[in-house]
């Protein structure tokens, strides 16, 4: 495990962790990542995956008491039966889209550089124009949300199997169109990232595990730890910045870098 390899996880793994709980895709900028540094080997690609535990971790770790009162009470609490619910409910059409069409996924959309930066402009126009028209909230807390509006939240995060959507970002703004919250938006992303996110690892180590061995191990355990940090750092900050800013901001961001991507590959051949 020389030096460069080392940076190089330490890298995905910050840009998995600043980017997994904020609508800009963070697939899509890992993808541009990869390319970059031209890390597109089996490995690398399942790398990019797991890493992804890392930021999942974060949300457990913050929201560990909330998520343990829910789990011991479950028995005896309609509340906390009705969230766990909530989140099935959402969960259920991106599971079952992931896992029909996840060989199509990974085999041709994940392929096409173009696809991901026209999706990170296009979902970056969204973005600032529901930020302005978003209707007043009428629900203020995640745990509690209807669960009609849970079911179209997750139709909503169907959209972020096209890579360069965001799984954030969808939710984000389906929930904004229900009347939810900008806090409580974020805040049901996160709970959301924890079952699709562990979906997604067990599908993809089932279908790449010969390209995990002992020997890089200790690469998976640096982008894992980078991830997991930073992803605590972008969750403690983020409920605060967009409950009193908003989300446009990301969406100048998406806007810039699939602009400067589609720049890239257009004049510069990036990717070719």
């Amino acid at each position: 495990m020389d030096t460069t390899t080392i940076l190089q996880a330490i890298l995905l793994g910050l840009v998995e962790g600043l980017t997994e709980f904020i609508p800009v895709s963070s697939t899509g900028h890992l993808l541009l990542a990869q390319t970059a540094l031209g890390l597109h080997s089996p490995f690398w690609n399942t790398f990019a995956v797991v890493i992804q535990l890392g930021a999942i971790l974060a949300v457990v770790a913050l929201y560990f008491g909330k998520l343990w009162r829910v789990l011991i009470t479950l028995p005896t609490e309609a509340a906390s039966r009705r969230f766990a619910l909530s989140v099935i409910i959402a969960c259920l059409p991106a599971f079952v889209a992931g896992f029909f069409l996840k060989d199509f996924i990974k085999g041709y959309l994940f392929e096409s550089l173009q696809l991901i930066c026209w999706s990170l402009v296009i979902g970056g126009v969204v973005l600032l124009v529901i930020d302005r028209i978003a209707p007043k909230p009428a629900d203020h807390d995640a745990m509690k949300l209807p669960l009609y509006k849970a079911g179209l939240i997750g139709l909503f995060q169907v959209l972020s199997i096209l890579p360069g959507v965001s799984r954030s970002g969808s939710t984000i703004v389906g929930s904004m169109l229900l009347k939810i919250d900008k806090r409580a938006a974020a805040e049901f992303s996160f709970f959301l990232a924890i079952p699709i996110m562990v979906g997604a690892f067990v599908l993809d180590i089932f279908d790449n595990k010969d390209a995990l061995t002992t020997d890089n191990l200790g690469i998976i355990a640096v982008g894992f730890i980078a991830s997991f940090i930073f992803g605590l750092i972008v969750i403690k900050v983020m409920l605060d910045f967009v409950q009193k800013r908003g989300f446009a901001l990301f969406g100048w961001w998406r806007i810039l870098v699939g602009g400067a991507g589609l720049a890239a590959i257009y004049f510069a051949g990036f990717g070719s």
